[in-house]
């Protein structure tokens, strides 16, 4: 799955053309590297989203294409907030 279609689908960012915007003005790593939008997000990945003041850590558990609002936050692992 693209990344910034998981950053949407698992409700880190709320939209996808803002994760698009993220990815491309280099707001987002993934293992330490920066991240094009295009890249397809593994289970294992460490994702690292940076957006002004709040800075996001987390470790993708699973990898679906929908998910319901309330189950969003089991495809990943917070690791630092």
């Amino acid at each position: 799955m693209r990344l910034d279609k998981y950053l949407k689908v698992s409700r880190i960012i709320k939209r996808r053309t803002v994760a698009n915007e993220a990815c491309d003005s280099e707001y987002v790593t993934v293992n330490g590297k920066r991240a094009k939008a295009s890249y397809d997000v593994k289970e294992n990945d460490v994702i690292e989203v940076s957006l002004g003041e709040r800075k996001l850590k987390v470790k993708v558990l699973d990898v679906k294409e929908y998910t319901k609002k309330n189950e969003a936050a089991s495809l990943y692992e917070v690791i630092e907030q």
